[in-house]
């Protein structure tokens, strides 16, 4: 167990907690608690490639520790009425489709390389972008409205052409599979 997967397991810690504590209300410690799992999640990239700590585990838990959150954040966001509950339904579900995919093309023993792409990249930042906007704005009442809006619409663009970006990638790479095992 390396020190960076240890700050990792410490980041997916934290996702009931900022859970919690934007359920209850307490969006000051939330938007802390968000801010130093970003600052972890730089922190344990940093020391993975600097000392050349990078495991097997720590590629796999990493992004699932920040997926986590940040669908957490979306989850509680859209529950308390912060964010729009079409924007939570359809970054939930475009991390719902994509994990499907991945899983029946395991199943069909055709398993798909899941490599992150440009727009899945900009979408990330999006929607941490959105979520530590909403959170500070919300926690501090800055009254970003305009801001928060046009970042809703970013996120729900780049969350549609990321999921299509994706779809077409496993659409690919299962048809190639398909005729490839009809020629044998």
């Amino acid at each position: 167990m390396s020190i960076p997967n240890l700050i990792t397991l410490g980041r997916v810690i934290l996702v009931p907690v900022v859970f919690w504590l934007l359920l209850t209300g307490e969006l000051k410690a939330a938007f802390l608690v968000f801010v130093v799992a970003g600052i972890s999640d730089a922190v344990d990239g940093f020391l993975a490639k600097r000392f050349n700590w990078e495991t097997e585990l720590g590629a796999y838990l990493d992004p699932i520790a920040d997926k986590l959150l940040i669908v957490c954040i979306f989850i509680a966001l859209g529950v308390t009425g912060r964010l729009p509950s079409w924007l939570v339904i359809t970054v939930v579900s475009r991390d719902v489709l994509i994990v499907i995919a991945v899983v029946l093309s395991w199943l069909l023993g055709h398993p798909t390389p899941m490599k992150p792409l440009a727009v899945s990249k900009i979408n990330t930042v999006a929607q941490i972008v959105l979520a530590a906007t909403v959170l500070a704005d919300e926690a501090f009442v800055l009254m970003l409205n305009g801001p928060v809006q046009l970042l809703n619409l970013l996120v729900a663009v780049t969350t549609v052409a990321s999921l299509i970006a994706y779809l077409r990638v496993w659409l690919r790479h299962m048809t190639l599979y398909e005729s490839a095992g009809s020629n044998t």
